[in-house]
This record gives C-alpha cells, sequence and structure tokens, in this order.
C-alpha cells in the first residue's frame, strides 16, 4: 500500500506522534489509491498557496483606514446623496373657466325652436388641471427656485420633499421673461442645494440632472455640458442656455444641474424633442442667471432690470462684409433712444458692439441677456466697432420708462 501519513489525537502517544503505514514488500500500489493519494498532496499544496491570500484579504477588510479609504468612491453617488434631499417634486393646480353649451342644445329640436342665442344656454364650466415639476431649495428659510411655467396661472401650489412631507408652497415672485420663478414654504432648517458659478463650466464637463420626470420621484441622470450660450429657440425672452445630453424629461423642469463637486449649475428648463420625450438635448438656466433673478424677487418681489436705451439687431455675412468686419459676430446698433443712457454715452446707429464688460459678444440675443443682467446705475463697458476702428464706451443704465413696451427689442 502507498505511504499515507495520518495525524493521531494527543491521546494515543501525544502530541505530534505519527503512525505510519507502510505498503508490504513485494506488493505495488494501487493505480486508484495512488491517484487519491495525489488529490490529497496537490490539494494541500493549494491551500499553502491559498490561506495567505486569504489572510491578507481578510487584513485588508478589517483596516478602517488606509488604501480603501483612500480609493476614489464607483460613480457619483455622494454628489448625488448631497443634493437630492434638496430637490422637490412641484405640484400646481390650475383652474381656467371654459364655457359650454347646455346639453339641451345637443338636441337639434331645441335649438331650432329657441335659437342659438337662448341666455342660459350656455353654461361655464370648471377645468382643474394639475402641473407637475421639480423645484431647487437654495436656503434654509424655505425658498424654492423653479421655473415659471411650471407654477403658471396656479391658484394652489406644493412641494414634496424627499422624505415625504408634502408643503404648501406660496409664490414670492416670477419672472416670465427668463422663465424662473421663486416659492417658499413655511418651514425652516431644509436641507438646501450649494449654487455654483455657471460661468467657470466648460464643453465637455460632466453634470447631473435631478428631478422628478413624469412624476415618478427624485431621479438622477448623467451627461456633459455639450454647448453653452444657446439662444434664439424661442423659450424665453432672454436666452443663454446651457444645453447637456444628460437626460431630461416632461417633470424635471426646475431640478438641478448639477457639476461633480456638488454645486447647482443650472436650472432645467426644456428639452428638444420630436416625440415629447427624450433624444439627447436639453435646456438649463445657467446659475449665475438665475442667481440674479432671485436675488432680485427676494428684495423687490420682482425682477429689476437696468435700461440701455439701445436698438440693436443680429449680424449677418453681408452685413459683416458690409461694415469690415472679420465674422459675423456683434451686434448692430439700429436705434438709440435719444433719453437713453447709451445716447448720453455716444453711441449712434450703424455702431457694432463686439464686447460687454470684457466679454465678447456672439449675437444680438447674446447682447439682450447680458445687459438684461445688470441693474440701474450700474455701469455698462462696450466695445463698439465704427468706421472700423474699435472704440470702448461706458454708460451707466436707468430705470425703464414708464411706457417700456414702446421700446420693442431693445435693452
Amino acid at each position: 500500500m502507498n505511504r499515507v501519513v495520518m495525524d493521531d489525537d494527543a491521546g494515543r502517544g501525544g502530541a505530534g506522534h505519527r503512525q505510519e503505514l507502510r505498503p508490504g514488500r513485494g506488493r505495488r500500489a494501487s493505480p486508484a489509491i495512488a491517484f487519491v493519494a495525489a488529490g490529497v498532496l496537490i490539494g494541500a499544496a493549494i491551500e499553502r498557496l491559498v490561506a495567505p491570500t486569504q489572510s491578507l484579504s481578510a487584513a485588508d477588510s478589517a483596516a478602517p483606514t488606509g488604501a480603501l479609504s483612500q480609493a476614489p468612491q464607483d460613480g457619483f453617488a455622494a454628489v448625488a446623496k448631497a443634493v437630492m434631499p434638496a430637490v422637490v417634486n412641484i405640484s400646481s393646480l390650475k383652474v381656467t373657466r371654459t364655457y359650454e353649451y347646455s346639453p339641451f342644445m345637443l338636441d337639434p329640436f331645441f335649438r331650432d325652436f329657441f335659437g342659438q342665442e337662448l341666455p342660459g344656454m350656455v353654461v361655464p364650466r370648471e377645468q382643474r388641471e394639475m402641473s407637475l415639476g421639480s423645484g431647487v431649495i437654495v436656503d434654509e428659510d424655505g425658498t424654492i427656485l423653479t421655473n415659471y411655467h411650471v407654477i403658471e396661472q396656479s391658484q394652489e401650489v406644493k412641494a414634496s420633499l424627499a422624505d415625504g412631507r408634502e408643503l404648501r408652497a406660496r409664490i414670492v415672485g416670477a419672472d416670465r421673461r427668463t422663465d424662473l420663478a421663486v416659492l417658499r414654504v413655511n418651514k425652516t432648517s431644509l436641507p438646501r442645494a450649494r449654487m455654483g458659478d455657471s460661468e467657470r463650466i466648460e464643453v465637455g464637463d460632466i453634470v447631473l440632472a435631478i428631478g422628478n420626470p413624469f412624476g415618478l420621484g427624485e431621479t438622477v441622470t448623467m451627461g456633459i455640458v455639450s454647448a453653452i450660450g444657446r439662444g434664439s429657440l424661442g423659450l424665453a425672452d432672454y436666452e443663454d442656455f446651457i444645453q447637456t445630453d444628460a437626460a431630461i424629461n416632461p417633470g424635471n423642469s426646475g431640478g438641478a444641474l448639477v457639476n461633480t463637486r456638488g454645486e447647482v449649475i443650472g436650472i432645467n428648463t426644456a428639452i428638444y424633442s420630436r416625440s415629447g420625450g427624450y433624444q439627447g438635448i436639453g435646456f438649463a438656466i445657467p446659475s449665475g442667471m438665475a442667481r440674479d433673478v432671485l436675488d432680485s424677487i427676494v428684495k423687490y418681489g420682482h425682477v429689476v432690470r437696468g435700461y440701455a436705451g439701445l436698438g440693436f439687431q443680429g449680424i449677418t455675412p453681408d452685413l459683416a462684409r458690409a461694415f469690415g468686419l472679420s465674422e459675423s459676430r456683434g451686434a448692430l446698433v439700429t436705434g438709440v433712444d435719444p433719453d437713453g443712457p447709451a445716447a448720453g454715452a455716444g453711441l449712434r446707429r450703424g455702431d457694432v458692439v463686439v464686447a460687454l464688460q470684457g466679454r465678447a459678444i456672439t449675437s444680438d440675443v447674446d447682447l439682450r441677456t447680458q445687459l438684461s443682467r445688470l441693474k440701474p446705475g450700474d455701469r455698462a463697458a462696450l466695445e463698439i466697432v465704427r468706421d472700423g476702428l474699435r472704440k470702448d464706451v461706458t454708460l451707466v443704465l436707468s430705470e425703464p420708462p414708464a411706457d417700456r413696451g414702446r421700446a420693442g427689442r431693445r435693452g
């Protein structure tokens, strides 16, 4: 028989005593038993190799700090966890009144006999419409930033918090021209989001969109900043949108667009879609514009904007050649209010505004949007092109005139 080594227990010959069974003389070991013995030996060798590895793994898992604590966290769970409690679900109730014929008028006999204009045959009906969207808590006093179209013409607004609480919200103020609104709930010490600097974002930055699409509840999607400074979309009077491919769907409006530091750099507003659903292009209002609107509404109850007294239009390639410009960028001054700040600063028709506050102006929409962020008394440093020469002009914005509507597209 082939040699097999067995350990005896301590009661037989003491600890470590071994009894050896040797094969008899003249006999060959059985192949089956030899195979089993080889398997035992191989198993023992593998056990010796694996044991140190298992011990090391156990030591690593037991260590509270060290290499594992310094390893990067998978995904952006920490960012989402920090911001999600500050994003709320907004539900607004809008009641509209319509008029329809009495059921009696459905009968041709009544229509022919009494006529179409019989008093009392037209009765009012109330239609109750519920709109769903999102909002972002921006301070501990319960101030919420959302979209104007989420609460437009609403008689009742409620905010549902991440912990399940539902609070009645009051509309502090709204600004249709930027599609922003400010709400407040009667609750303090609420979780709040930290506003970031939208001027620092760049195309390609990773962003998260947080909101309540389709009323499903808190949802986080991820994408990148696809473009910045998007305008001429017809979504608002003042447009300077961040474009992103993070999934934004109905119900996300008013939610937060967040950078990887957990800062809100945009308020999700709209999507570009041919089907009504997400198709890879979404738009968010930059946090810089949102903060200006928020501060003005909280302070004055409405948005206060300065008045420059300028009328302007975009630069076409033909106009660029006519005015000796190297590219079709900037805004052509088409009119100047004789009593406005622009006239006092010496601006004239035919001037081309190419920069404001040191920032290049890409179009007439861009100039209008940037001017809209200035308040009465603010100084606007313009760089213009006149007769092929560049010139710096500074004007001080004033209060808008009472008949502001006559200014048309003026800033």
